[in-house]
């Protein structure tokens, strides 16, 4: 049976951000003195009908014009675009501290929207609710958003060092030493572990490598809430919700079930840290067929001195701690089991990642480490780019990363998405095919 695809308007969703008069002036959603964090389900028609930013009061949200938008941008110059992604295009902006009261001078991100097909829509506003409201030192900040007409846009911190993906799996870049990648598997930690253990739990749902953005100082953030879910509440034990996310990252019993828990993105997180570890992609159909999951793969090897020496990224050169790699495969074991019940909280995590950092217990040897400039960076992405390019690929290399989104149909597709309730069909037609993100 095919399904009809109903046409809707953004009005339906959010009907105020047709009205032009709510955004003629500068305005920054006012904060209070007292907070509860809304979600998604919490907008009713009649809510939806008022004014997004009386919704989101307390968020302390800028609310931008297009025109504003444009200004920083300059009109969305190709000088200033970063890459894009499944819903849209990123361009690089500059707010100057003329722009708006209280809102300093930074280079900021801007992602429009592709306003093709209601996920996007959905999407949008997802993204808006979630980072709208929550503020941590590992999760990348939303400055504001644009709803004007038939426009959407958001407004981000830029992350100067884009990706972890990039920066871990791009051909030309040298290599993270192992002292980095355990802080950005701290950060992206502390991250995951402040969403589970908020007042209103938060289930991230698409924990990777291309949505951990770094900073200058390679501080870890989380990016791109578009499917992220309000936990569980009372005495439910999960969300059951359509199966969606990443191939290669997403929990088998999520797969299988569509059963939603905080264990599913323990399990995501197991897979980076064995990314972290052995330099290898979640799926890379490019290696032998018995290594191409890289979970699948690994996990029996974790618990073996021997074998895990042979596991790791050869471009370490060996410069790495012994100890720590043993307690960090150890931790990717746990998080990696396929009982969600013996797997770690990620506060738990934390705890046993924070002493690893610090290890000192690597051999002295010729690694040098040169951190690239971000010209440099972008140059070897345009590059990268090109190449794709040539080779019939589309690859996405911006600092405020904005996965692929494609339904699972696509050959080419490693995120798995399905409107389909039924988990089994989306295990059928996405997870078993040739797989890259509501």
């Amino acid at each position: 049976m095919t399904l009809k695809k109903k046409k809707m308007s953004w009005r339906s969703f959010v009907p105020s951000c047709g009205k032009n008069e709510t955004l003629k002036g500068k305005k920054v959603v006012d904060k209070q003195t007292s907070f509860q964090r809304i979600s998604l389900s919490d907008l009713s028609t009649s809510t939806l009908s008022e004014d997004l930013s009386i919704s989101l009061a307390g968020s302390n949200l800028h609310v931008f014009t297009l025109a504003e938008l444009k200004l920083i941008t300059q009109n969305f110059s190709s000088s200033n675009f970063l890459g894009e992604g499944g819903f849209g295009p990123v361009h690089k902006g500059f707010i100057d501290d003329k722009l708006r009261p209280g809102l300093k001078a930074q280079p900021v991100a801007v992602k429009l929207l592709d306003l093709d097909g209601l996920q996007g829509h959905r999407e949008w506003l997802t993204e808006v609710i979630f980072l709208g409201q929550l503020r941590h030192p590992h999760l990348v900040k939303l400055i504001g958003y644009c709803c004007e007409d038939e426009h959407r846009l958001l407004v981000y911190e830029y992350m100067p060092r884009g990706s972890l993906e990039n920066q871990l799996f791009r051909r030309y870049s040298v290599s993270l030493p192992w002292k980095m990648r355990m802080k950005i598997a701290l950060g992206a930690a502390k991250g995951l572990a402040f969403l589970h253990e908020a007042e209103k739990p938060v289930i991230y749902r698409d924990f990777k490598a291309s949505n951990i953005l770094l900073d200058s100082d390679y501080t870890a953030k989380l990016s791109d809430f578009g499917l992220a879910k309000d936990g569980p509440e009372g005495d439910d034990t999960h969300v059951s919700t359509r199966v969606m996310g990443t191939h290669g990252y997403a929990a088998p019993e999520y797969i299988m079930t569509g059963h939603l828990t905080a264990a599913s993105d323990v399990y995501s997180f197991g897979v980076l840290l064995l990314e972290l570890l052995t330099g290898r992609k979640s799926v890379d159909k490019n290696r032998p067929h018995r290594e191409q999951n890289l979970a699948d793969w690994a996990r029996p090897l974790l618990k073996d001195p021997r074998k895990l020496s042979r596991t790791m990224d050869p471009r370490l050169e060996g410069q790495y701690s012994e100890l720590g790699a043993h307690k960090a495969a150890a931790l990717a074991y746990q998080c990696l089991s396929h009982r969600p019940k013996l797997r770690p909280t990620m506060s738990t995590v934390v705890k046993t990642l924070e002493p690893l950092e610090d290890l000192d217990d690597i051999p002295i040897g010729p690694f040098v480490y040169t951190v690239p400039t971000e010209s440099v960076s972008h140059k070897e992405g345009e590059a990268e780019k090109e190449s794709k390019k040539k080779n019939g690929h589309h690859h996405q290399n911006h600092p405020l990363h904005n996965s692929h989104r494609h339904w699972m149909k696509s050959p080419k597709s490693r995120n798995v998405y399905s409107e389909s309730t039924a988990p089994h069909q989306n295990l059928r037609h996405g997870l078993n095919s040739p797989l890259h993100h509501i």
